[in-house]
Protein backbone atom coordinates (compact mmCIF):
# COMPACT_ATOMS: atom_id res chain seq x y z
CA UNK A 1 0.00 0.00 0.00
CA UNK A 2 1.36 3.50 -0.72
CA UNK A 3 0.68 6.18 1.86
CA UNK A 4 0.49 10.25 0.72
CA UNK A 5 1.84 13.21 2.63
CA UNK A 6 -0.74 16.00 1.77
CA UNK A 7 1.64 17.25 -1.39
CA UNK A 8 1.32 13.37 -2.51
CA UNK A 9 -2.16 13.45 -2.61
CA UNK A 10 -3.59 12.76 -6.40
CA UNK A 11 -4.91 15.52 -7.99
CA UNK A 12 -7.51 14.72 -10.68
CA UNK A 13 -9.70 16.99 -13.05
CA UNK A 14 -12.66 16.29 -14.79
CA UNK A 15 -14.13 18.55 -17.18
CA UNK A 16 -16.30 20.46 -14.60
CA UNK A 17 -14.49 19.69 -11.34
CA UNK A 18 -10.72 19.25 -9.72
CA UNK A 19 -10.29 16.59 -6.88
CA UNK A 20 -7.22 17.53 -4.57
CA UNK A 21 -6.54 17.76 -0.99
CA UNK A 22 -8.89 19.45 1.43
CA UNK A 23 -7.04 22.80 2.24
CA UNK A 24 -7.54 24.90 5.44
CA UNK A 25 -8.94 27.73 3.38
CA UNK A 26 -11.70 25.04 2.62
CA UNK A 27 -13.00 24.63 5.81
CA UNK A 28 -15.57 28.02 6.15
CA UNK A 29 -17.55 26.08 3.20
CA UNK A 30 -16.94 22.48 4.28
CA UNK A 31 -18.29 23.44 7.15
CA UNK A 32 -21.67 25.30 6.06
CA UNK A 33 -22.10 22.78 3.78
CA UNK A 34 -21.97 20.03 6.50
CA UNK A 35 -24.35 21.79 8.76
CA UNK A 36 -27.02 22.17 5.83
CA UNK A 37 -30.17 19.54 6.45
CA UNK A 38 -30.65 19.85 2.59
CA UNK A 39 -27.08 18.06 2.55
CA UNK A 40 -27.58 15.87 5.28
CA UNK A 41 -30.78 14.89 5.27
CA UNK A 42 -29.89 10.86 4.00
CA UNK A 43 -26.55 10.75 5.89
CA UNK A 44 -26.75 12.38 9.27
CA UNK A 45 -28.07 15.20 11.21
CA UNK A 46 -26.21 18.11 10.27
CA UNK A 47 -22.82 18.55 11.62
CA UNK A 48 -21.81 21.05 14.25
CA UNK A 49 -18.23 23.39 13.33
CA UNK A 50 -16.69 20.73 15.60
CA UNK A 51 -17.71 17.78 14.11
CA UNK A 52 -17.02 18.95 10.45
CA UNK A 53 -13.49 19.87 11.93
CA UNK A 54 -13.19 16.80 13.16
CA UNK A 55 -13.99 15.00 10.43
CA UNK A 56 -12.25 17.88 7.97
CA UNK A 57 -9.14 16.55 10.07
CA UNK A 58 -9.83 13.05 9.50
CA UNK A 59 -9.57 13.34 5.90
CA UNK A 60 -5.49 13.89 6.24
CA UNK A 61 -5.03 11.14 8.16
CA UNK A 62 -6.86 8.97 6.06
CA UNK A 63 -4.53 9.57 3.19
CA UNK A 64 -1.55 9.40 5.22
CA UNK A 65 -2.08 6.30 6.98
CA UNK A 66 -4.28 4.37 4.64
CA UNK A 67 -2.98 5.69 1.28
CA UNK A 68 -6.54 6.57 -0.28
CA UNK A 69 -9.16 8.85 1.24
CA UNK A 70 -11.76 12.02 0.33
CA UNK A 71 -10.56 14.56 -2.06
CA UNK A 72 -11.91 17.61 -2.04
CA UNK A 73 -13.97 18.45 -5.30
CA UNK A 74 -13.49 22.25 -6.26
CA UNK A 75 -15.76 23.94 -9.05
CA UNK A 76 -12.94 24.08 -12.18
CA UNK A 77 -14.60 27.40 -13.62
CA UNK A 78 -14.57 29.57 -9.73
CA UNK A 79 -12.21 27.36 -7.75
CA UNK A 80 -15.06 27.13 -4.95
CA UNK A 81 -15.71 24.00 -2.63
CA UNK A 82 -18.47 22.36 -4.10
CA UNK A 83 -18.04 18.97 -2.10
CA UNK A 84 -15.84 15.82 -0.91
CA UNK A 85 -15.76 12.29 -2.60
CA UNK A 86 -13.79 9.17 -2.52
CA UNK A 87 -12.84 6.62 0.15
CA UNK A 88 -12.56 5.45 3.58
CA UNK A 89 -12.48 2.87 6.19
CA UNK A 90 -14.32 4.27 9.29
CA UNK A 91 -14.50 0.72 10.97
CA UNK A 92 -18.30 1.21 10.91
CA UNK A 93 -20.30 -0.88 13.29
CA UNK A 94 -22.58 -2.95 10.77
CA UNK A 95 -23.19 -6.19 10.06
CA UNK A 96 -22.24 -7.54 7.72
CA UNK A 97 -19.15 -6.23 8.36
CA UNK A 98 -17.35 -4.28 5.93
CA UNK A 99 -14.26 -2.99 7.81
CA UNK A 100 -11.22 -3.22 5.68
CA UNK A 101 -12.57 -2.39 2.45
CA UNK A 102 -12.33 0.45 0.65
CA UNK A 103 -15.96 2.54 1.03
CA UNK A 104 -16.66 4.99 -1.70
CA UNK A 105 -18.78 8.48 -0.69
CA UNK A 106 -19.74 11.35 -1.82
CA UNK A 107 -21.11 14.82 -0.76
CA UNK A 108 -22.20 17.69 -2.22
CA UNK A 109 -23.21 21.75 -1.57
CA UNK A 110 -26.88 21.74 -2.13
CA UNK A 111 -26.84 24.41 -4.98
CA UNK A 112 -24.66 21.48 -6.90
CA UNK A 113 -27.47 18.79 -6.37
CA UNK A 114 -29.27 17.67 -9.70
CA UNK A 115 -26.17 18.92 -11.89
CA UNK A 116 -24.21 15.67 -12.72
CA UNK A 117 -21.38 16.81 -10.74
CA UNK A 118 -21.62 14.04 -8.13
CA UNK A 119 -21.62 11.19 -11.38
CA UNK A 120 -19.10 13.29 -13.00
CA UNK A 121 -16.50 12.70 -9.17
CA UNK A 122 -17.72 9.41 -9.02
CA UNK A 123 -16.37 8.40 -12.15
CA UNK A 124 -13.13 10.00 -11.93
CA UNK A 125 -12.34 8.49 -8.57
CA UNK A 126 -13.92 5.29 -8.85
CA UNK A 127 -11.22 5.22 -12.44
CA UNK A 128 -8.30 5.95 -9.66
CA UNK A 129 -9.43 3.32 -7.33
CA UNK A 130 -9.63 0.78 -10.41
CA UNK A 131 -5.42 0.85 -10.55
CA UNK A 132 -5.34 1.25 -6.96
CA UNK A 133 -7.28 -1.44 -5.56
CA UNK A 134 -7.50 -4.87 -6.15
CA UNK A 135 -10.99 -7.24 -5.34
CA UNK A 136 -13.73 -4.80 -4.06
CA UNK A 137 -15.19 -1.45 -2.48
CA UNK A 138 -18.42 -1.17 -1.41
CA UNK A 139 -20.68 2.08 -0.18
CA UNK A 140 -23.44 2.26 1.91
CA UNK A 141 -26.63 4.90 1.25
CA UNK A 142 -30.01 5.12 2.63
CA UNK A 143 -32.95 3.73 0.85
CA UNK A 144 -34.66 7.06 0.46
CA UNK A 145 -31.42 8.32 -1.43
CA UNK A 146 -32.43 7.94 -4.94
CA UNK A 147 -30.16 9.90 -6.24
CA UNK A 148 -27.04 8.59 -4.65
CA UNK A 149 -28.47 5.38 -5.78
CA UNK A 150 -28.86 6.08 -9.63
CA UNK A 151 -25.27 7.51 -9.09
CA UNK A 152 -23.54 4.20 -7.33
CA UNK A 153 -25.32 2.26 -9.83
CA UNK A 154 -24.26 4.34 -12.81
CA UNK A 155 -20.90 3.44 -11.49
CA UNK A 156 -21.06 -0.26 -11.01
CA UNK A 157 -22.19 -0.53 -7.76
CA UNK A 158 -24.36 -3.34 -7.41
CA UNK A 159 -26.99 -3.83 -3.95
CA UNK A 160 -25.56 -7.29 -2.04
CA UNK A 161 -27.79 -6.85 1.50
CA UNK A 162 -29.78 -4.94 3.21
CA UNK A 163 -28.86 -3.75 6.65
CA UNK A 164 -29.10 -1.00 9.60
CA UNK A 165 -26.62 1.27 10.72
CA UNK A 166 -27.28 3.44 13.82
CA UNK A 167 -30.46 1.85 13.67
CA UNK A 168 -31.73 2.99 10.21
CA UNK A 169 -32.20 1.45 6.73
CA UNK A 170 -29.05 0.86 5.01
CA UNK A 171 -28.46 -0.52 1.36
CA UNK A 172 -25.05 -2.09 1.07
CA UNK A 173 -23.25 -2.14 -2.34
CA UNK A 174 -20.52 -3.07 -3.71
CA UNK A 175 -18.54 -2.31 -6.90
CA UNK A 176 -15.70 -5.32 -8.23
CA UNK A 177 -12.56 -3.37 -9.62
Amino acid sequence: MTVFSLADIPVIETERTILRAHRIDDFEAYAAMWADPVVTRFIAKPRTREESWQRFLRHAGSWSLLGYGFWAIEDKATGRFIGEGGFHDLKRDIVPSIEGTPEAGWGFAADMHGKGIASEAVAAFVRWADSRFEGRTVCIIDPLNGASLRVAEKHGYREIGRTTYHGEPTILLERQG
